[in-house]
């Protein structure tokens, strides 16, 4: 389960909306224990994907560090990540999977339509991180607080 302060989706929606019509992409810091998840901070990153920033996110290296870094610094940790789906369902894709790494980690995906954030669903990337085959989403219940 992920649990989210108002704050924080409401942040989230905002990133979607300003990004519109490309996705943005973002971290979502706080604290893990057992099967939940609580957000206590995002972090907004620039989304680096020149190609097709419309339908593909990429967040740079560098930038990931330094959220990794602060993060830490504030007792927190990186417990997944965000992006938005321009005029497209808040279901994960077959590029969304094949990019995603951290396992155990959160995958919040906005939909915006013409504009507007709508619908926001949470994927928990499980499976053995070693192998790009065993890994799969399985869906999250999300509760905001």
């Amino acid at each position: 389960m992920l649990r989210l302060r108002m704050a924080e989706h409401v942040e989230m929606s905002l990133h979607s909306e300003e990004a519109y019509p490309h996705e943005c992409c973002g971290v979502l810091l706080g604290n893990a224990m057992d099967d939940e998840r609580r957000v206590i901070a995002v972090a907004r990153c620039r989304n680096t994907r020149h190609d097709s920033p419309h339908n593909r996110y990429s967040i740079d290296p560098a930038e990931l560090v330094r959220v990794q870094r602060q993060a830490r610094e504030e007792g927190l940790e990186i417990i997944g990540f965000y992006h938005s789906h321009p005029d497209h369902p808040a279901r994960w894709s077959q590029t969304d999977l094949a990019e995603a790494h951290w396992t155990g980690c959160s995958y919040v995906i906005t939909s915006v339509i013409n504009g507007r954030a709508t619908d926001t669903n949470s994927f928990n990337l499980a499976g053995d991180p070693g192998e790009k085959q065993n890994k799969y989403f399985e869906d999250e219940e999300i509760r905001v607080e």
